[in-house]
Formats: structure tokens, C-alpha cells, sequence
């Protein structure tokens, strides 16, 4: 038989869409797969056959198609990595705290619980339920924020680039707006200040230098089109050695004295400090508040432990401008950021942030407490287990993360694995792969599953994994 008619009987000889669907459904492996992933699926796997039918074949001869039960196992394959959601629980084994690609800070369980409340029932998002009246939906965590901060009012928004965005287009749109040259920050996704006071239609006038600014630079740029003094906390890089900065305060008192509003950009808010576990020193947002500063502006999923979201504090006056910028209507938080951020707040005004929050318990955690969880996950492993994969325990390093405390290096326990049959890169893959996934850090040739971020909840997945390996 000539070679183009052994292809065309190879192609007719392909099932149909239907025929491979009907093979896969029902399979463990993929539970809760539509039947319209599946037909996509199905379809693109056939497609692929087909191609390599056409264009894989050698010149002498035909080659030979795949047969149904191999077609339907590609169908598995491609379909069950991801299962029926796309966002998906991982396990973080990085040692990174705040991961901001795995999600950032972890809700507490109140805040969870608050979460299911508004989810599966009607709530007073906006009512105010004794007068029977239109409320505001930040009146809910308005209150929290004043009595936290100090601060006279606050307002939230969904992040803290679009509560600088707010900030920068409701107080300084069409006037200068003076920022240190050396706090020209650029945050993740390529968030830069520069780019975003153009966004706002504010004009940028830098002073002083990298390194070194002054308050006179500050005084001598202000003039009849300043619209705002804006100082940026680099929370997620240190500039080092031969530096000059001028404080919160200090800039406060200028704007006042000039008659210039002034706003701190502090990135990763705290309200703890953390000092006494061996923090550096971190501005915490009472602190700024209390130094003078106009507005003070920072994350909710960061330091603070939250939701995403973008806290703005200060004045009565420039926050309520704030508010009736019809921008604030673009940018305005859900239920769900309402919910858990009010909840997130109740932790520190009831005094127990430290051991409910989970950013805050992960961040504090002893080196010994985190050395005791991974010789229990060592515990549930067989020896052949520990002898084949190389499972070592040392001690490490874990990192904040979140574009905070960019310096600090965090004492920990991890399990180390890899042997020259067994390498980390190979084993990175095969745990990346499975479900859930489990996601490491390979150093020095060995792959390092950092105890501080991996949950207690994770710790059956996890060996299961490993054994699996």
C-alpha cells in the first residue's frame, strides 16, 4: 500500500472526540473535571496525533498511530496536574514567609471565620441595619484603624500602589510632588514611583542624591506648585554607608510650617514592633502617625498580616478628599477584604496578633520549635525512605519576604534531600508535580524543604510525597 494511503487509514482509524471522552470519564484522577475540559482536552490531544501522523512520518514509511488506550492516557495526563480549579492549596517548603507568588500572608482563623459568614449569607456591607439606612462599608474597620493607628480616619483601598495612586491624583494632579532621589523605589511587577506620579498627572521633582538627602533640599524644591511632600520607606532594599535621610518628623514639620501636605509611603505597614525578637528596627504606623506626617499609606497582606489591601490613615481632612475621588470607586475593597481585615485588626486591638496571625507566628517562631516539626515529619518516614532520597536535617535560613525587612535572615531547620542517583533538581520537579504541590529550594546540590513556612496541616501531604519519591 502506497505511504499516503497508510497515512489516511491511520487517520480514519483515530477515534472520535466522543468515543475519548467517553474512555476517560470516570477516571479517579480526574474528579471534578467538566465534561467540557475533558472534550477540549480530548480534542487537543487528537489534534497532536494527528500532526505527528502527518509530519512525523518517515519518508519509507508510515508510522504507526497511537492506539485509543494510549490517546485517553494522554488525556489523563494533561488534564489531572491541574484538577477541576486552577488555584490550587500549594505546600510551601521556600522558607519565604510572605511568598507574594504563592499568595503572600495566610488568613487567621477568625479571619477565616469571618470570611464564611459574609460568603454564605446577606450582611450590613452597607447598611446601617437601626436606622435603616445606606451606611458606608468602611464605617467596618474605620473605627479599628483609628484607635490602632491614632490616626483621625482611614480608608482602604485594594492595594497600597493604588492607595498611593489615589493619594498622589487627589491631592497633587497638575503640581509637583517632591520625593528623595534615593527613594525612587521600584517594587514587584515594575511598580515604580516615577511611573506612577505620571500616571496620576503629578510632575516629579526629585532632590538630593542617592545616598545622601537633607531636609534643605526638601525646603529649597518647595515652591508655588508643590502639591505634596512624599517620602517613600524602602522597605524592600537598604541603602548602606555614607547616607543621610531626613525623618518622618522632620518632614512633617516642614510641610506644616510651609503649608504642604505631607505623606509617607511605608510600603509594608506594621503595627508591632518587632525589635524584641530580634527585628531591626522597623517604623511601625502609630509611629508615623505620631511624628506628624499628613497620610501615611501601606499593605494589609504584608507585615500587618491581612487581606490584600491598600490602608490609607491620617487627617480627617485629606482622607475624606481622598474618599470622593470618583477613582476611589474603581479601587474600593469587597466583603471579603472588609471581612477578613476587620477580623485581622480585632487580633491586635485583643492583644493575641502575635500567636493568631499567622505572618506574625511564622515570622516570631523559635529555631527550636521549627527543628521539633521536621524530626516529626523525619519520624514518619522509614529508613529506606531516609537512605534513598539522602533526608538529612540542617539548619538554615529562611527570608520575610513581601518586599519586607529586606536584610533579615531568619535562623531555621529544614530537611535536606538529594544523593548523586537522586538529584535535587530531579526531585524539585517530581514534588513540584504532585498533589498538592510541594515547593522547595535547591542549594548547593541538595534540595532544602524549609520547616518555617511548611504548615502543620502540610505535614501528611508532605510525607507522603516523600515516600512516594
Amino acid at each position: 500500500m502506497p505511504r499516503a494511503d497508510k497515512v489516511k487509514a491511520l487517520l480514519r482509524a483515530l477515534p472520535g472526540v466522543d468515543t475519548l471522552v467517553t474512555r476517560v470519564e470516570g477516571h479517579a484522577a480526574l474528579a471534578g473535571v467538566t465534561r467540557r475540559r475533558l472534550t477540549e482536552a480530548a480534542r487537543d490531544v487528537l489534534a497532536a496525533e494527528r500532526r505527528r501522523v502527518l509530519e512525523g512520518a518517515p519518508a519509507a514509511a508510515a508510522p504507526a498511530a497511537a492506539p485509543v488506550d494510549a490517546l485517553a492516557e494522554r488525556v489523563v495526563a494533561r488534564l489531572s496536574q491541574g484538577g477541576a480549579f486552577s488555584l490550587a492549596r500549594v505546600v510551601n517548603a521556600t522558607g519565604v514567609v510572605l511568598h507574594t507568588n504563592l499568595g503572600r500572608a495566610l488568613l487567621s482563623p477568625l479571619a477565616r471565620e469571618r470570611l464564611q459568614a459574609v460568603a454564605g449569607a446577606y450582611s450590613n456591607l452597607e447598611m446601617d441595619v437601626n436606622r435603616k439606612e445606606r451606611s458606608s462599608r468602611y464605617a467596618h474597620v474605620d473605627a479599628l484603624l483609628q484607635r490602632l493607628t491614632g490616626a483621625q480616619s482611614s480608608l482602604v483601598v485594594n492595594n497600597c500602589a493604588s492607595a498611593v495612586l489615589l493619594a498622589l491624583e487627589s491631592l497633587a494632579r497638575g503640581k509637583e510632588v517632591i520625593v528623595s532621589r534615593g527613594e525612587l523605589i521600584e517594587i514587584g511587577g515594575e511598580f515604580r514611583i516615577p511611573d506612577i506620579m505620571r500616571r496620576s498627572g503629578a510632575t516629579l521633582r526629585e532632590v538630593g542624591t542617592t545616598n545622601r538627602t537633607h531636609l534643605k533640599d526638601y525646603a529649597q524644591a518647595i515652591g508655588p506648585e508643590t502639591g505634596l511632600l512624599l517620602k517613600v520607606h524602602t522597605s524592600n532594599y537598604r541603602v548602606v554607608g555614607f547616607t543621610a535621610a531626613v525623618s518622618s518628623r522632620e518632614l512633617a514639620d516642614l510641610g506644616r510650617a510651609r503649608g504642604v501636605p505631607v505623606m509617607e509611603d511605608l510600603g509594608s505597614g506594621c503595627l508591632i514592633d518587632l525589635r524584641r525578637f530580634g527585628f531591626p528596627y522597623e517604623p511601625t504606623v502609630p509611629e508615623v502617625v505620631a511624628s506628624g506626617v499628613d497620610l501615611v499609606c501601606f499593605s494589609g497582606d504584608k507585615l500587618l498580616g491581612g487581606p490584600q489591601a491598600g490602608i490609607v490613615v491620617g487627617t480627617a481632612g485629606l482622607v475624606g478628599r481622598l474618599a470622593q475621588n470618583p477613582l476611589n470607586r474603581a479601587l474600593r475593597i469587597d466583603k471579603f477584604t472588609v471581612a477578613a481585615l476587620e477580623a485581622t485588626l480585632y487580633a491586635y486591638e485583643a492583644g493575641n496578633a502575635l500567636e493568631t496571625i499567622p505572618t506574625l507566628r511564622m515570622l516570631t517562631e523559635a529555631q527550636a520549635a521549627i527543628r521539633r516539626r521536621a524530626r516529626g515529619l523525619l519520624r514518619r518516614l522509614p529508613p529506606e525512605t531516609h537512605a534513598r532520597l539522602g533526608l538529612t536535617l540542617v539548619e538554615a535560613t529562611s527570608q520575610v519576604g513581601g518586599g519586607a525587612l529586606p536584610t533579615v535572615e531568619l535562623p531555621t531547620a529544614a530537611v535536606a534531600l538529594g544523593t548523586p542517583e537522586r538529584p535535587a533538581q530531579a526531585l524539585d520537579e517530581r514534588l513540584r508535580m504532585g498533589q498538592p504541590p510541594v515547593l522547595g529550594r535547591v542549594l548547593d546540590d541538595r534540595l532544602l524543604l524549609d520547616f518555617r513556612t511548611i504548615l502543620p496541616s502540610d505535614i501528611p501531604a508532605l510525607a507522603a510525597a516523600l515516600a512516594a519519591l
